[in-house]
């Protein structure tokens, strides 16, 4: 492990973080929100600590091909996260916005893994910057500031791509070109183009630009915080809510995929097989849900597929906004919610949960094995979008849903012991590995999580944590053998 290449590499990522704290200084001096000097000192203590771990190493400033290795790759952003977290957390805590630094790291957390689970009560309350920078976290979180660094530093060259494999959710990173520093640049120009499309719409439609760009934040980086205490539901709009429905889906897809499309690739568009099921799936939940929200009197057909499709959307997406307090709903809603927070969005998204391309492969992988134990000498490969899945991929696949399975179920243990209910055990647990934000019971779409005690907030920011990076990234730096030479 080459510490001075990590603790260089780690600097430079606190630097970007530290003049991004000074964009909100605009809103907040336009509304007067008295929180500007929280950005100052923020900035100053974030882009020291960098400017010091940036030259801490007596080597040259360049970072050759030969300096980052898996190893490097997977400290650099596992500990990449922890420390914008840490440093992130300034802004809230310093302005008072969130007293306690426990409540900020969990709020940041949640902000830069693209949760949106909140600790925060009178969302309306907040300053204006500050809800600026809570906002803002998702964004830069939601395409990845690793992701970021490479595709503004050309001196990372072929070594970036340590860095990419360990940062894209998925089970395969995939490059658009060969330099990954090309690729990293169009993944952040695709995205940087949807946030313009959409704030310009929410605008159109009726939000202010403060309002727009916040939830477009939240929409592209499938977050989910509001600046409203109801969320979406506050405007009570349609064509807001069909505006980041529609948003919504597009950042639950392939970004790779929208490029492509984008370049006029259309061909690509219909053949690939995860967005198939990732429609399908969102088509026939969205239809239950509507169903169980008109039949129970809470709103006309029109409102009822709006509701039901937003809510699915949102959930499954990953996004966490809300129109509709779904716990109103029956248990059969309840559980395909449950299950949808476990599918969520496509690989190579902004969304989390195993995604839809595991799901599936999981699914054609059980039933090829059921057809080997009836034909025990054929030769019945698993096929996806027409091709073999290679055996190591079906290996990874299956070792890292049965290590999510055993992590949520401890997870959940491990939280009921510290007198918390079961059904919002579940739901914590399930909204923050697989960073959704609102669950179910005391953690609902109409609730937060300030009543949890502070050593369940900090377990919940480690899940957010684990989710974000699709936990093998973590767990590899968890395990001894990483450190020995």
């Amino acid at each position: 492990m080459n510490f001075k290449i990590v603790t260089k590499i780690l600097g430079l990522i606190l630097i970007f973080l530290s003049f991004t704290m000074l964009l909100p200084l605009p809103f907040s001096y336009f509304y007067n929100s008295q929180d500007q000097a929280s950005f100052i000192f923020s900035f100053s203590i974030t882009f020291l600590v960098g400017i010091l771990a940036f030259f801490s190493s007596k080597r040259n400033l360049g970072v050759s091909q030969k300096d980052i290795h898996p190893k490097e790759g997977f400290a650099i952003v596992g500990f990449g996260w922890v420390v914008l977290s840490v440093f992130g957390a300034l802004p809230f805590y310093i302005s008072g916005a969130i007293p306690s630094y426990t409540d900020a790291f969990f709020e940041t957390m949640s902000g830069f893994t693209t949760t949106g689970a909140s600790i925060l009560s009178n969302i309306e309350a907040l300053p204006k910057g500050i809800l600026f920078w809570r906002s803002f976290t998702h964004w830069i979180g939601g395409m990845g500031i690793i992701l970021f660094s490479i595709a503004i530093l050309p001196f990372l060259g072929v070594a970036g791509m340590q860095l990419f494999k360990a940062e894209v959710p998925g089970p395969t990173a995939d490059k658009l070109t060969p330099r990954i520093t090309e690729t990293a640049k169009i993944l952040w120009g695709v995205y940087f183009l949807f946030t313009i499309i959409e704030t310009v719409l929410l605008i159109f439609a009726g939000m202010n630009l403060f309002d727009a760009l916040c939830h477009t934040f939240g929409t592209m980086a499938t977050g989910g915080f509001s600046t409203k205490n109801a969320s979406i539901a506050a405007y009570n709009n349609p064509m807001i809510d069909y505006i980041i429905i529609v948003f919504m889906i597009i950042a639950g897809a392939n970004f790779a995929l929208h490029y492509r499309t984008l370049s006029g690739n259309f061909r690509e568009l219909f053949k690939n097989e995860e967005l198939k099921y990732y429609f399908l799936v969102i088509i026939f939940a969205s239809a239950f849900v509507a169903f169980d929200i008109f039949k129970t009197n809470y709103a006309n057909l029109s409102d009822s597929i709006r509701y039901g499709l937003f809510q699915v959307v949102s959930i499954m997406t990953t996004t966490g906004y809300g129109t509709f307090d779904y716990e109103k709903l029956s248990a059969t809603t309840h559980f395909i919610l449950l299950i949808l927070m476990f599918i969520g969005g496509c690989a190579g998204s902004t969304g989390g949960g195993l995604k839809v391309i595991r799901s599936i492969i999981l699914t054609k992988y059980v039933y090829t094995e059921i057809k080997r134990l009836i034909h025990p000498k054929a030769i019945i490969p698993v096929r996806f979008g027409g091709k073999a899945i290679e055996k190591n991929i079906l290996s990874n696949i299956s070792a890292f849903f049965i290590i999510y399975l055993l992590i949520s179920i401890f997870s959940i243990f491990f939280i009921t012991l510290l007198r918390v209910d079961m059904v919002t055990s579940i739901g914590a647990v399930a909204a923050c590995i697989n960073n959704i934000g609102p669950g179910l019971a005391d953690v609902g779409p109409t609730d937060n999580y300030s009543h949890f005690h502070p050593f369940v907030k900090w377990y919940l920011s480690f899940l957010m944590l684990l989710g974000r990076l699709e936990i093998f990234t973590i767990l590899v730096l968890l395990t001894p053998a990483f450190w020995k030479k």
